[in-house]
């Protein structure tokens, strides 16, 4: 159980905080710390501005990161919604980019260039996508990212007429992602017969150890046609909705835009912040002294590594500057 909940991962990431921030954590005791570390785990926050290489460390992570990506921005596409007059429905993959690195400073490109292949497939990479189409693009991509390594590969194998029982899976888990050479699949006579490669690929979900989707899911999918290229399997298994259901870190697409709980949150700072704005210089400091005491606030009891870092840096150019103005 331990294992399969990678427990050891997230016990030896609370002591590495632990010893970080050790005097942070002194002032209200190690206990309360292990308990506000694991209740953020169990809610998913936790991966919140950490390094990538946490963020991908599990499958939790993984999902955990997809579901805060969700509920952070999926106003970018509420087309003709409440917030629509200050949201872009359409982006490009740069620009997703900039908004996975508002949650992960060093999220990578290449992943999410990979992403945008799957919805944009041979058209040119600088093209829009939708929220919804880029999100569940991702999903895939992110989650299941050594699986579609080693799909990658048995799909070029069976272009060239090699054995795919050769095909090496991936077993490294230092998050270093190969780069993917996109198969010739734009013609839709082109690909490779749809029965064989399932066979290929129910043999890889056995013998791996990193996700994959569900085989009876990847069966159905691929029963229901002859031939499939490479992109045509990707953008299959983002559209399925028994494969995100299973996954369980997003809703429905019917249900991408609905979070009553983040829309209830979302009111009330509207509210609070236009009550700001309509006041009188007078009544001004009252209004934002009140608006401090009655805000929700979640107070964590670290600060990610990398954050207190760049936080000591800036500390210490500071102090040179401040000698070299008075020298």
């Amino acid at each position: 159980f331990a294992a399969q909940r990678h427990v050891l991962t997230y016990m030896e990431d609370a002591v590495s905080q632990l010893l970080e921030n050790r005097e942070d954590i002194s002032q209200y005791g190690i206990a309360r710390f292990f308990t506000e570390y694991f209740n953020s785990v169990r809610q998913g926050t936790h991966i919140l501005f950490r390094e990538f290489s946490f963020v991908q460390a599990t499958p939790h992570n993984r999902a955990s990161f997809l579901r805060t990506f969700w509920r952070c921005f999926r106003t970018v596409g509420k087309n003709g919604g409440k917030y629509s007059s200050i949201c872009c429905d359409l982006l490009t993959a740069q620009e997703y980019h900039c908004l996975l690195q508002l949650l992960c400073p060093d999220f990578p490109m290449e992943l999410t260039q990979k992403a945008a292949r799957i919805v944009l497939m041979d058209d040119a990479m600088d093209c829009l996508m939708s929220f919804s189409d880029f999100l569940f693009a991702f999903q895939i991509q992110f989650y299941y990212s050594e699986f579609l390594e080693s799909v990658a590969a048995i799909y070029q194998d069976l272009l060239a007429g090699k054995n795919p029982n050769t095909v090496i899976v991936p077993t490294s888990s230092s998050g270093q992602h190969r780069q993917r050479q996109p198969p010739n699949d734009c013609n839709p006579l082109e690909g490779v017969e749809a029965s064989l490669f399932y066979q290929c690929l129910e043999s890889l979900c056995d013998r791996s150890k990193y996700s994959c989707p569900p085989s009876a899911l990847v069966k159905e999918m691929l029963s229901s046609v002859q031939r499939m290229t490479f992109y045509g399997f990707l953008m299959a298994l983002a559209k399925d909705q028994g494969i995100n259901r299973a996954l369980g870190a997003l809703p429905d697409k019917g249900d991408l835009f609905l979070d009553p709980a983040m829309d209830q949150e979302i009111e009330k700072l509207v509210a609070q912040v236009s009550g700001l704005s309509v006041s009188g210089p007078a009544s001004s400091s009252a209004d934002t002294a009140n608006l401090t005491r009655n805000s929700p606030r979640i107070n964590s009891p670290w600060k990610p590594l990398h954050h207190r870092r760049k936080m000591d840096a800036e500390s210490e150019g500071s102090n040179e500057e401040t000698d070299s103005s008075e020298n």
